[in-house]
């Protein structure tokens, strides 16, 4: 028979077993609940914040410059666009290539070779960013008539920094060469640039 202390009830009407506030593995199923239902909010409003920081399709389509070079000859440049900056391709001569591997790297400011400046195969094709590395200015050489400066390559209006035939600098305040960005042939006679 049970006794008045066997039925015995706390003062809340709930026992620990049948879980009331005072159990632990009910406060431990809040805490979970409620850390989870912060963490799935937290994603939901981080989406789209992450989302927007994509580039737009637009964006996207002016991030690579294609370029027909079966129209260049030997010993012309071009002038295109790549990302609203001026882009310089070139067919170099066979002369051009050998006065380009005949500097010593010790004579250059910004040592490279033309090897390290062409792709493999393709050493008659320099493509470069046709801004000047001293202050930004867009060097002369790559139009027809343009004076290419005391090296045969490019000539820097502004402040009258020179570059070789391999766009390397030569003389002038500029500190560095042309820079080539990063490019690929798709054909014999088309390179996707960017």
């Amino acid at each position: 028979m049970a006794t008045d202390d066997d039925q015995h009830v706390p003062a809340g009407g709930a026992t620990a077993l049948d879980g009331g506030p005072d159990n632990p593995r009910r406060r431990d199923y809040l805490s979970i609940g409620a850390v989870a239902f912060a963490g799935v909010g937290a994603g939901v409003i981080a989406l789209p914040l992450i989302n927007q920081m994509s580039p737009a399709a637009d964006t996207l389509a002016l991030s690579t410059t294609e370029i027909d070079l079966s129209a260049i000859e030997p010993g012309q440049a071009i002038k295109a666009t790549f990302r609203k900056q001026p882009l310089f391709v070139r067919n170099l001569t066979p002369k051009e290539i050998a006065e380009a591997d005949a500097v010593p790297l010790s004579e250059l400011r910004d040592p490279q070779t033309l090897e390290e400046r062409t792709k493999t195969g393709k050493a008659n094709w320099l493509i470069t960013l046709g801004v000047c590395t001293h202050l930004g200015c867009v060097p002369l050489g790559a139009g027809e008539g343009e004076n290419k400066g005391p090296f045969g390559g490019y000539f820097c209006p502004c402040h009258g920094s020179a570059y070789d035939t391999a766009g390397r600098i030569r003389s002038g305040p500029a500190p560095q060469n042309l820079h080539v960005p990063e490019y690929a042939f798709t054909s014999d006679t088309v390179v996707t640039v960017g």
